[in-house]
């Protein structure tokens, strides 16, 4: 047995940070106890809920409000910030527990950044091992923090629970409510920084997506009202006993209806099935095909082979080598 699967399933957060290193590991031997670690996981249920947005929309303190509202009710919070890494120097601020400076002192919260890797999508390689150790910990709710870049951040939708889509005043009207992607994914727009000179122009662009959420198709998964948008302030946390409200009779309801277990069956499908990608695309790391690859590559560049071609090559010469 793991030396820290004790520690960690009694709620060690010294112990869940080092298991969350050993998962993010690259080297072999992490790997190889990382893999038996998360199959020694006591099956625990928490409620996982991404999170999205424009940067600047106010994330970091929307976490900050409802995580620290949630705790006053008896909870335990994990929170899973992904931050973008950069293309260049391949770094990451990693400025969240800053951000969130009350919450990172809770005893009952736990505040992990982890940086994107350039992983597309809007979360990290390991966010789904990384849950499930937080579960493990004991941890009632998991938030997932996106990068936060805009349309294409949808990966969230496929390991969460609940994917709530945060917006600012005046974000768009009913035209750009429907568009395609990360706005049919969600299932509660908050519009955050209803407050002030805001408050006004907050119910306004309520309205809107209210209106835009109707055009929508009504997927199965949702019961009548679903999705919604309702107006909150992270500042001065207007509407977040609204909004927790909605998530619980949201999920409360997938559970009498089934939906909750096979979204989760769906979710440990998508995940082999993405670890089982991830492993075949470590092959391209062979000594043998990194030549190859090479010197394919090089054809290409000189016009002297297809595309196409050369990458059909490739693939018969990767079977072979995974036959020997």
């Amino acid at each position: 047995m793991d030396e820290l699967l004790k520690p960690l399933t009694e709620g060690n957060r010294r112990a869940l940070s080092r298991a969350i290193t050993l998962v993010e590991s690259t080297r072999d031997d992490h790997r190889q106890r990382a893999v038996a670690l998360l199959a020694d996981l006591p099956q625990r249920q928490a409620l996982r809920i991404g999170l999205s947005g424009t940067p600047g929309v106010g994330k970091s303190t929307f976490i900050e409000s409802f995580g620290t509202m949630l705790i006053e009710q008896g909870m335990r919070v994990a929170v899973l910030a992904v931050d973008p890494s950069s293309v260049r120097s391949g770094g990451s601020i990693l400025g969240d527990k800053t951000r969130m400076e009350t919450l990172s002192r809770n005893p009952k919260a736990f505040i992990r950044p982890t940086p994107s890797s350039a992983e597309l999508g809007g979360v990290a390689r390991r966010t789904r091992e990384t849950i499930r150790l937080c579960e493990a910990a004991g941890y009632d709710v998991v938030l997932i923090e996106t990068v936060g870049v805009g349309q294409s951040e949808t990966l969230v939708a496929d390991m969460s629970d609940l994917f709530v889509l945060l917006l600012a005043p005046a974000g768009g009207d009913e035209l750009q409510g429907v568009k395609r992607g990360i706005m049919e994914m969600a299932d509660l727009i908050l519009v955050n920084k209803a407050d002030g000179d805001l408050l006004g122009t907050a119910r306004r662009t309520v309205a809107d997506y209210a209106g835009a959420l109707r055009l929508l198709r009504k997927r199965p998964q949702d019961p009548q009202g679903f999705p919604k948008a309702i107006a909150v302030s992270a500042a001065t946390q207007d509407g977040l006993d609204k909004a927790w409200q909605d998530m619980r009779e949201l999920c409360d309801w997938r559970r009498e209806q089934g939906f909750f277990d096979s979204t989760r069956a769906d979710q440990a499908r998508q995940w082999f099935m993405a670890e089982l990608r991830a492993g075949l695309l470590s092959q391209l790391d062979h000594p043998q095909i990194k030549a190859q690859l090479q010197k394919l590559g090089d054809d290409v560049a000189k016009g002297a082979l297809a595309p196409g071609a050369a990458a059909t090559g490739m693939l018969k010469r990767l079977g072979r080598v995974s036959a020997e």
